[in-house]
Order: C-alpha cells, then structure tokens, then sequence
C-alpha cells in the first residue's frame, strides 16, 4: 500500500514540528519561501527572530514531546534551563514584584531563537521522509470548495507554476499567512476574524554579558495596559555569553531605532533596573525594531465552510503581541493537537482536517485570552471597548496576581496558567479562589527581588535593588 503525502506550507518552528508528525504517516515536502540557513544564523523571512523569545514550560514539554531529547540537544548548544521563579525577576503589569523561590515546578528554555530553529530544523531534516523545497513560494490551493488535493508553488523569480499533490495541505506560514485568500479563491465564504492591537513597537540590542553574569536571571517588566503610555522590557540571557534585551512602547511611546537612545528608554520603563543593568554593557550589534505586535486571530473552527484536506496551525491561526512570550508554547501544542488526532483517525479522512482544526484552536484560545485580556485595555486597541465580561475577568485576573506576589502557593498556580500549562479556568478553581479570600499574605515588594551577588556580578552597587527574600 502507498503511503500518504503530505505538503507544509512554511519551514519555521510550526511547519517543522507538524512535518516530525506528518512522517509518521505520509511522505512529507516542506514548501519555504526562504533559502534556510545550515545554522543558528539570521534568515529574511523571520524579522522577530531579532526580539526577546520565551518558550514557557508548556511550550517546552509539547516540542520536547514531539522531539525527544531535544532540549538536551538545545542546551548542548548554549541554551539554558531558567527555572520559573528562581531565574526570573519579573514585574506585573499591575506593579507588583513576585517573588522568587528555588523550589519552581516551571522550567523555560532560554536561548535566540535563531538557535532555537536551527536545532529543530536540523532534527526534522534527518528524517528521509521529510523533503524540504527551499526557495518555493506557496501561491495558491489546488481542489475545490469540498476538498484540497494539493498546493500551487513557484519557485524562484518568474518561475513556473508547479502542482505539489497531497492527501493533506498544512498552513504553517506565520502570521502572514495567505489562506483567508486561497480559500476565498476556491470559493469559500470569509474566515471569522478579530484584531487587538495595542500599538506597541519593539527595539532589542545584543550585549555582553559581564563577566560572571552570563547566567543572570531573566529580567522582565511588564507594560500596564492602563497607563497612558504602556512601557516594558526584558532582559534574556542567552547563548554566547550575550544578552538580548527588548523594549517596548504603546502609542506615542514606541522605542526607536536609535542606539543612543536605548538605554534611556530602557530606564523609562516602569522601573529602572533593565536600563541599570545595561548602562555600561558593551553592545554587540545596532538597535533593530518592529511595528508588527497585533493579536490577530482566524476563527478557522468556526467556518461554515472548509474543505477537507487542509489545515492550519501555529501563528497562522493566530499571532499576538510578543510581550507575553506565547505564541511558540501554542504553536507547539497545536501541533501536538495535529498528533493526537492523527494517532485515532486516518490522514486522508474527509473529517480529520476539520478535528485538527478544532483540536489546535484550545491551545490558541488560552494564549489568545492571555494576550487580549491585557491589550484590549490599550487605547483604541479593538473596534469596540472592553466588554464587561473582559473588565471582571480583568478584574479577577489582577486579584489573582495580586495574591501571586504575596503567597508563593498562588503564585504557583498562577504560573500553571501564564506558563501555558493549564487554562485560564485553573484560576477559578476552589483552592485559588480560597487563596485569593484567606490566604496568607506577605507584603509586597518595593523593588527588584536580586541578590547582592547577583548585583555585584552586573556591576551594580549592593542595594541598587531589594535583595532576594524567602519565599
């Protein structure tokens, strides 16, 4: 009996995983606008790559599920294991500094993410039933409304058009994916969509990192949605001895491109401690910046219509604001949703398409509420204001960090839930809502939670910051 076929549309982290899944059952070719670099090295198609990742531990456990070992292989490389809270300095959007503990349940992998791709790259290809066509731009869908059987692709510039056939197309082309387009060609109606943008735009800088700071923890400060200008940053200790520091803005408090400038906008933020901690590090490289921040998501398990044999996944589904570091952790789980329904049902099923579809749309509706329950609150950030259903979930939401910088326990569940883990339900379980009623409380901090080893190795003076307490 043959073996299926399959095609991905998109060569990044999505279209990677889905094509290690997809080999289990078809013979797979990987259709990539771009020519891919042999390793860790910058490629046209991917401008984010220059900006602050996180892959939360939710992330990390779906790609690790779909790759074993692959951490391993990933910090064999450079990356490392930052455990949530122990190396993690981080303020809320509402203000409050969390505390730190070494016992954490959480662990994120940290490292650029031009490092992150090529790993998984390089994985995914040592598979012989994976082909990848680089230098191929996707162009359109072959079939009907009822079914794809195929993708359109042209390689090179004034190539011809040529037909991959296929028992299943999968869209993993980012955020600029065009299958709103290549359906409605086919002659579906519109896709659902919505956009959340909170104008914000981002500027990072390479450093290097003191000598003995190389394994700083991750420092983050969080915008406040509500305040009139919306500033925050991190700072992301990462392979090479670097470090990758990011900042953003709101509407008319964007960072620029301009080097002389960063620091400056980096002691703006809502606390001072990034700019501090850069002020004498040597750069590594210039300021680079991006506009494209929105939430915007694709209703794909809502269509009326779609045809059977195509599906979409990853940032194609939806993309968001980069502040909240989710967007590869669901990516990677909507992929896992593509395994799971592939382990109970044929690749070729009419009905397979439309399972995936909805399966992967969990995973993108936790990320999605976590992004949109904050942006929504920017100045003309959606077509319409806040529901009142979003201000008490808002509402609850800041109780609940409230009592996460406070009580170690919640805060514990509170990262089950941001470490993309567990659903924003997690949250309204009964254990967190006695939590939030009659729990114990510590008093806030008032400044940074960095020890005074840590601040020697950046080259701060002891006290430029509150020291490490128990939690």
């Amino acid at each position: 009996m043959s073996r299926r076929t399959a095609v991905v549309v998109g060569g990044s982290i999505t279209g990677m995983l889905a094509a290690a899944v997809l080999a289990e059952y078809a013979d797979v070719t990987v259709v990539e606008r771009d020519r891919l670099p042999e390793g860790p090295e910058p490629r046209r198609g991917l401008p984010q790559a220059r900006h602050a990742h996180v892959l939360w531990s939710g992330g990390v456990k779906a790609m690790e599920s779909l790759l074993p070992g692959l951490t391993e292989e990933l910090t064999a490389r450079g990356a490392w294991r930052a455990r949530i809270m122990a190396d993690l300095v981080s303020k809320a959007p509402s203000g409050q500094w969390f505390r730190r503990f070494t016992h954490s349940r959480h662990t994120n992998v940290v490292c650029g993410r031009d490092l992150l791709d090529a790993v998984v790259r390089a994985r995914v290809l040592r598979d012989d039933r994976v082909t990848l066509r680089a230098g191929a731009e996707a162009v359109g869908l072959a079939g009907a409304p009822d079914r794809v059987v195929g993708v359109d692709v042209v390689t090179g510039e004034g190539g011809a058009r040529e037909r991959l056939t296929a028992d299943l197309v999968v869209d993993a082309s980012g955020r600029a994916g065009r299958a709103p387009v290549w359906l409605a060609e086919l002659g579906l109606p519109p896709v659902p969509e919505r956009t959340v943008d909170s104008g914000m735009g981002y500027a990072s800088r390479l450093y290097r990192a003191p000598a003995g700071a190389e394994r700083f923890p991750v420092v983050n400060v969080q915008a406040d949605p509500h305040a009139k200008v919306g500033r925050g940053g991190i700072l992301n200790p990462i392979e090479g001895g670097r470090w990758l520091v990011t900042v953003a803005g709101s509407r008319d408090g964007r960072p620029t491109g301009d080097p002389d400038a960063f620091v400056s906008f980096a002691r703006s933020l809502p606390h001072p401690v990034i700019g501090e901690l850069i002020a004498d590090a040597e750069p590594l490289g210039p300021v680079v910046t991006t506009r494209s921040t929105a939430n915007r998501r694709r209703y794909y398990e809502r269509a009326r219509r779609l045809p059977a044999g195509f599906v979409v996944l990853g940032d194609a589904i939806a993309g968001y604001n980069p502040v909240y570091g989710h967007g590869l952790s669901a990516a990677a789980q909507s992929v896992v949703a593509l395994r799971e329904v592939l382990r109970r049902h044929d690749l070729a099923d009419p009905l397979t398409a439309r399972r995936v579809q909805r399966a992967a749309a969990r995973p993108v509706e936790n990320a999605w509420n976590l992004a949109v329950g904050q942006d929504v609150f920017y100045p003309g950030a959606a077509d319409r204001p806040p529901s009142r259903a979003e201000r008490l979930l808002a509402g609850y939401v800041d109780r609940a960090v409230d009592a996460g910088a406070r009580n170690p326990r919640a805060l514990r569940i509170l990262l089950d839930v941001m470490s993309m883990e567990r659903p924003a339900t997690r949250l309204m379980r009964p254990d967190m809502l006695a939590l939030l009623l009659l729990g114990r409380r510590k008093p806030l901090l008032d400044g940074p939670p960095l020890s005074a080893a840590e601040l020697r190795a950046a080259g701060l003076p002891v006290g430029a910051a509150e020291r490490t307490p128990s939690a």
